[in-house]
């Protein structure tokens, strides 16, 4: 089946989102539930029943759901966007070795997304690896000093960056 979406898919997700309330997620697990359940197997709409329950706090569940997405095959921007969720699911149950695993991954298959990084920036964090973290959100940031002020630092943050990610080496 792969992943592709019909231009109604494409819709029903879209105004999936649209209606989500992310203070009461049941009527937006509800709705791609059904969505799923007409088109059964889908590894996109398993993808976003998993969200809707991640976005509910009902990690768990969720981790299940992606892992099922997973192994049906995904790619593209969903195969993204889903390792960032799972790695991010992850490190919320306190499986930082596993978040870490699903993010490296992600870093291989999709080595330019900012997304991927800030995410593996926190399971970094949460793995008590600070300057990894702050490594990764530096070169986010520094990737597009136009959008802030950073002006001539961004050089020097980059070089930061990069020092604190080789471990802090003395020359």
């Amino acid at each position: 089946m792969g992943n592709a979406l019909t231009p109604e898919l494409e819709e029903a997700i879209r105004v999936g989102y649209e209606r989500r309330d992310r203070s009461n997620m049941e009527p937006t697990i509800a709705y791609f539930e059904e969505l799923l359940s007409r088109h059964p197997g889908h590894p996109v709409l398993i993808f976003e029943v998993a969200g809707a329950y991640d976005t509910a706090g009902q990690e768990a569940t969720a981790r299940k759901l992606y892992e099922q997405a997973l192994d049906l095959g995904l790619d593209g921007d969903t195969l993204r966007r889903c390792l960032c969720q799972y790695g991010s699911t992850l490190r919320w149950l306190g499986e930082l070795d596993a978040s870490r695993a699903v993010l490296d991954r992600a870093r291989r298959e999709f080595p330019d997304s900012d997304a991927v990084r800030v995410f593996a920036a926190l399971t970094n964090l949460e793995a008590g690896r600070a300057d990894d973290a702050v490594a990764d959100l530096l070169t986010v940031i520094t990737e597009h000093a136009e959008a802030t002020d950073l002006g001539r630092w961004a050089v020097g943050l980059r070089g930061l960056a990069e020092w604190l990610s080789a471990g802090r080496p003395h020359d």
